[in-house]
């Protein structure tokens, strides 16, 4: 294994844990490495790899903007709700050092369903949908980012 490839595979697990503790943009990191891969390696496959690797990035991408947002409009929660969740988020992971983001996102949803609605287990309804969505968030961007990962490994294993 070259140091370019244990560079690049460093860069890939580093992405991973960012689709997971969502600070670091993980699956642009792991897209980043293949690039990083194909402008070192400076071949055919380098290249197809790359637009493969693109391909599979727009592809989940696509997935996550449909799957979760078509579950959230037919629950009947707002994207508006959705971004004051947001909001309290970032708020949150300044007043709760650490958790603090993982603790307002849900609290933030609550709250602005709670004030449309007026009833609290329409509120908690909502609010379960909305962590769900982000759940099925990070699965999907954590397929995408395994199925990159796999293709390039199996094309610094098999094909270089």
């Amino acid at each position: 294994m070259s140091g370019m490839e244990i560079v690049v595979a460093l860069l890939m697990a580093v992405g991973v844990v960012g689709i997971v503790v969502p600070v670091l943009p993980g699956l642009l990191l792991i897209v980043g490495g293949v690039l990083l891969w194909a402008l070192d390696e400076r071949s055919t496959t380098g290249w197809v790899l790359l637009g493969v690797v693109v391909a599979l990035y727009l592809a989940g991408m696509v997935l996550q903007w449909l799957v979760p947002g078509q579950r959230m409009k037919r629950a009947g929660v707002s994207t508006s709700t959705l971004v004051a969740g947001v909001l309290a988020a970032i708020v949150g992971a300044f007043v709760i050092p650490v958790v603090g983001l993982f603790v307002g996102f849900p609290v933030g949803i609550f709250l602005v369903s709670l004030v449309r609605t007026r009833d609290t287990s329409e509120a908690l309804r909502a609010t379960g949908h909305a962590l769900r969505a982000v759940g099925t968030n990070i699965l999907i961007e954590l397929a995408t980012a395994f199925t990159i990962i796999a293709a390039w490994a199996l094309t610094v294993i098999v094909l270089t």
